[in-house]
């Protein structure tokens, strides 16, 4: 079935939010508004069935993975039931790669090196176990912290940049770093102590 994929990259216009939170409520797969729109504004694509409904997106969000500390767009593609299993998947990725290449090539240093994708299907996992699969162009670097496979698109002549500081552990909302405690000094033990410890082999 033939599809219309239209280039929304940063373009999205109010109509299309809303349009784009609709089509997820619709189908159940972000049932949170305002999670939705902020979702909508991260479009690369859209896919039109030849009635001119919206059948397809793809989303891209700027990421910098702890281990890898290089930015890549982390991608997620959604198409209704009626359009699955139709050999849509790998043309609409593809298409949403060279639109995130091209845009990367105008800027005057590249924000991201590639696109990341984690595998959540395990049906396609099983389906693609190359460590490098050449029908999508993906390469294997590890597992997500919930065990799904990530795998990465690198952009054509990417160049590795200064690794990303490490992240800082998350703070609650509104809340200071507070001064180091100090170490206190451990209280000697007696004698008597000292031997009870030595003899059940507990340790201070």
């Amino acid at each position: 079935m033939s599809l219309d994929i239209q280039a929304v990259w940063r373009q999205v216009t109010p109509e299309l939010e809303q349009e784009l939170v609709a089509f997820w409520s619709r189908h159940r797969a972000i049932a949170d508004p305002a999670r939705a729109a902020a979702r909508a504004r991260q479009a690369v694509c859209i896919a039109r069935d030849a009635d001119g409904a919206l059948c397809g997106v793809g989303t891209a969000d700027l990421r910098v993975l702890p281990r890898l500390r290089q930015p890549t767009y982390y991608y997620r593609q959604f198409f209704d039931a009626a359009h699955r299993g139709a050999g849509n998947a790998i043309p609409f990725a593809n298409r949403a790669k060279a639109i995130l290449q091209e845009y990367n090539a105008g800027l005057p240093r590249p924000e991201s090196l590639g696109m990341l994708i984690e595998v959540e299907n395990g049906m396609l996992e099983g389906h693609f176990p190359q460590v490098h699969e050449p029908r999508t162009g993906y390469t294997f670097i590890g597992y997500s912290p919930r065990g799904h496979t990530l795998r990465v698109s690198w952009f054509d002549g990417a160049v590795l940049g200064p690794p990303a500081p490490p992240a800082r552990p998350a703070r609650l909302a509104g809340q200071r770093p507070g001064p180091v405690p100090r170490r206190q000094a451990q209280p000697q033990q007696t004698q008597q102590q000292q031997q009870a410890t030595s003899t059940t082999g507990i340790t201070p």
